[in-house]
């Protein structure tokens, strides 16, 4: 009996107000001992005191997901349907914040369309904070505005699901919704009367400068006037000055440009010099470089050879070694050594004969004949 509906509590949206609530969380509400303790026999004028005494909103927290004692009187103003005033009185409650909060909740799951934009709109210049508790059993910050939003724009709070509503525009254009009146919308009309106030001045102070024009003295052409004689003197002043600081500035950058032409000539002459020394070292490196591997080729093809024959006079007789060469070996060896020595040139008596034809070897040339 004590989970009954009211017998004189009219059907919402077609169906019993509590089953607005989901079943899973109906029946926890009714085995939550607050519900038990607290809203058994509470009538509309004692449902006041309970919901002065709310410090949290929320809906169901903890592992095995309670119920709080605003779901709970939530519940219970859906069993005994409160009259309509009564639910506008709580929405208008100024003192109590977790009151108004509990009255727009269930205007929102009980009222019509135009009345839940009517009642609701206004409470989004309410800024009060309020606490929330969270699923995990945690207090959250929060404020009465933006649950009101959350009410408005959402499908889902509290851990209930929330009916759908038209849109605000769609009322409107069907008569049942006047536009909305911002509460800021006093200031703006003083501040567009006080800025048709400074247009109107404007205009008068305009029209009078061309009265005064037209009568002959017209304080523009006294300001251009003014204003040409001052340019030119300023002019003068200035043309003056920028010679001065022309002339300065050209000594300067004369003097700059002397100082830049000599480090330049400097640098050059010590980045040529350097680049002298350093091509010739390094034409000196390849030159005896090259000699060096020529001096290595000629050793290997003379040890060849030197083999090549030794293995010949191996194989050969003396004699015939001696019938085909003409010569002993001993005088065929100092006519080519003295054929090599008069090819190369390099071993000549004197050093600098000598030299110059290693250079001239390297160089691909022919030897001196001197």
């Amino acid at each position: 009996m004590a989970n009954r509906t009211d017998p004189a509590a009219k059907s919402i949206r077609g169906t019993n107000p509590q089953n607005l609530v989901e079943k899973i969380v109906r029946s926890k509400i009714y085995q939550n001992t607050y519900w038990k303790e607290q809203c058994f026999g509470l009538t509309a004028e004692t449902l006041v005191d309970k919901a002065m005494e709310l410090d949290h909103i929320g809906g169901t927290y903890g592992g095995n997901r309670k119920p709080t004692p605003f779901l709970c009187l939530v519940m219970k103003m859906l069993q005994i349907q409160p009259e309509k005033d009564i639910v506008v009185e709580f929405i208008k409650n100024d003192d109590y914040k977790y009151v108004r909060v509990m009255g727009a909740f269930y205007l929102r799951l009980t009222g019509i369309d135009s009345d839940i934009y009517r009642y609701l709109e206004p409470l989004y210049n309410d800024y009060r904070k309020v606490r929330r508790k969270s699923p995990d059993g945690n207090f959250i910050l929060t404020h009465v505005d933006v649950v009101i939003d959350e009410l408005l724009t959402t499908d889902y709070s509290c851990d209930i699901a929330i009916p759908r509503i038209k849109k605000r525009w769609t009322l409107e254009s069907l008569g049942a919704l006047d536009a909305r009146k911002s509460v800021l919308e006093d200031d703006f009309e003083e501040e567009e009367e006080k800025d048709e106030n400074e247009q109107d001045g404007l205009e008068e102070e305009a029209a009078h400068e061309k009265q005064d024009y037209y009568r002959g003295r017209s304080p523009v052409r006294d300001r251009e006037r003014d204003y040409r004689r001052d340019s030119h003197r300023h002019r003068d002043r200035d043309y003056d000055r920028d010679r001065d600081y022309d002339r300065e500035r050209g000594r300067g950058r004369d003097r700059d440009r002397d100082r830049d032409r000599d480090r330049d000539r400097y640098r050059l002459r010590e980045e040529k010099g350097y680049g002298y020394e350093r091509d010739r070292d390094r034409e000196r490196e390849g030159r005896e470089r090259d000699r060096r591997d020529r001096d290595h080729g000629r050793r290997r093809i003379r040890s060849r050879s030197r083999d090549r024959k030794r293995h010949a006079h191996s194989s050969m007789s003396p004699r015939r070694h001696e019938a085909e060469d003409g010569n002993p070996p001993e005088e065929s060896k100092k006519k080519k050594g003295k054929k090599e020595k008069k090819d190369d040139g390099t071993d000549h008596p004197d050093p600098e004969i000598a030299e110059a034809n290693r250079i001239r070897a390297s160089l691909g040339l022919k030897p001196l004949k001197l």
